[in-house]
């Protein structure tokens, strides 16, 4: 991939943000289990974080999808902690890409312009209790009664849901099982009846706040629906698309700061008389992981080009999202392991990186059900 000098520009623009307003106050965040997303957002979107994609009368930038890629890899780079980009990322490349593309101009200017301006804060609300992975198993619930839904359920893991001004969730409207019958609808969260039941604490990603949130008779207009009723399965799988590729772009430029920061440590750590960089062996072990990053970020960068250049990229997506959460896992354990006793204590980066990381195989569809969306695509399941 090419990068022009406005996406170098912008990558820099990202980087002194990032270590102006982010990286200073990390170990408070990750202390107090939260960060201060309406404080940050506002300084994020002054930069032209947000809204990279969007059409500029919503507050977005016009610009096209190679700068979302920059903005994933940076974010992963340069963030010295993964649970503020990856609320960044909720923001920017998950909870509102449905309504950018599919909603109505009256809710994208009530929405989604404030948020890319960031004054308020989004959320996606799909997992439940008993409904992670498994989409077409969400029991929440949206009755008409006139103008109004009226929704009840209990939403989980939902990152930015004990801050968030207002969450597009993904409910039941219609008695049709199955992936039928489900829309996406916007609620703020000062509604009646709407409630965090809890923030859940969580092995890593401490800066980032999630909650379990309950819905209890909550009215909402039917205006609110975002796109064709009944069809919010399917705008949300083109959701977890943007989701995934973001995904996907921020561990590429995680796992690269990872190995660096672990060969600057291995040069100047003597060990038995020299350094331990001068281990064949961590030399190599290394060199693969290295081989393996560079494989999967070119993967990355030509996905982002087909994105960007209007073509279907679900299948890479699919693959990336797959492939980059079981490397990051490799690299983690292997930074962990050559910092020694260091690596294991909680002063030391690798700790930290080690308990964000795993994450990346678990949320927004776990590596089961890449795999199982993959053999799908492969045409496996047919019999």
């Amino acid at each position: 991939m090419r990068f022009t000098p406005e996406h170098e520009q912008f990558r820099l623009t990202v980087r002194a943000i990032i270590e102006s307003e982010i990286n200073p106050y990390v170990d408070e965040w990750e202390e107090a289990g939260i960060f201060p997303a309406h404080e940050l957002y506002p300084k994020l979107a002054a930069a032209g974080i947000f809204g990279l994609e969007y059409d500029e009368e919503f507050g977005g930038q016009g610009a096209d999808h190679t700068f979302t890629l920059i903005l994933g890899e940076e974010l992963g780079w340069s963030c010295d902690v993964a649970g503020v980009p990856m609320a960044i990322a909720v923001q920017a490349s998950m909870s509102t890409p449905a309504l950018a593309k599919f909603g109505s101009s009256e809710l994208k200017h009530k929405y989604l312009a404030p948020a890319m301006r960031g004054e308020m804060v989004t959320s996606v609300a799909v997992s439940e209790p008993d409904a992670g992975s498994d989409v077409a198993g969400i029991k929440t619930r949206a009755v008409r009664d006139g103008d109004d839904w009226i929704i009840n359920g209990t939403k989980m893991w939902i990152t930015s849901g004990t801050q968030a001004d207002w969450i597009c969730v993904l409910a039941r409207t219609s008695d049709e099982g199955g992936y039928a019958g489900m829309s996406q609808i916007i609620v703020q969260s000062d509604t009646p009846g709407f409630s965090v039941g809890r923030a859940i604490k969580k092995m890593g990603n401490h800066s980032s706040d999630t909650g379990e949130l309950v819905f209890d008779n909550v009215r909402v207009p039917v205006s609110n629906t975002v796109g064709e009723i009944g069809r919010g399965f399917q705008q949300q799988m083109s959701q977890f698309q943007d989701e995934r590729l973001v995904a996907a772009y921020m561990v590429c430029g995680s796992m690269r700061r990872a190995i660096e920061r672990t060969k600057e440590y291995l040069q100047q750590r003597d060990a038995f008389g020299k350094p331990l960089m001068a281990n064949q062996y961590i030399q190599y072990r290394l060199a693969e992981l290295v081989a393996e990053i560079d494989i999967i970020t070119e993967y990355c960068y030509t996905a982002g080009e087909r994105y960007a250049a209007g073509q279907d990229v679900s299948r890479m997506a699919t693959i990336a999202k797959l492939k980059t959460g079981r490397l990051q896992r490799e690299v983690a354990d292997a930074c962990v392991q050559f910092h020694g006793g260091m690596g294991y204590a909680e002063e030391m980066w690798p700790a930290r990186y080690f308990r964000d990381g795993r994450l990346t195989s678990i949320g927004g569809g776990a590596d089961e059900v890449m795999l199982r969306v993959l053999a799908m695509m492969e045409g496996m399941t047919k019999r």
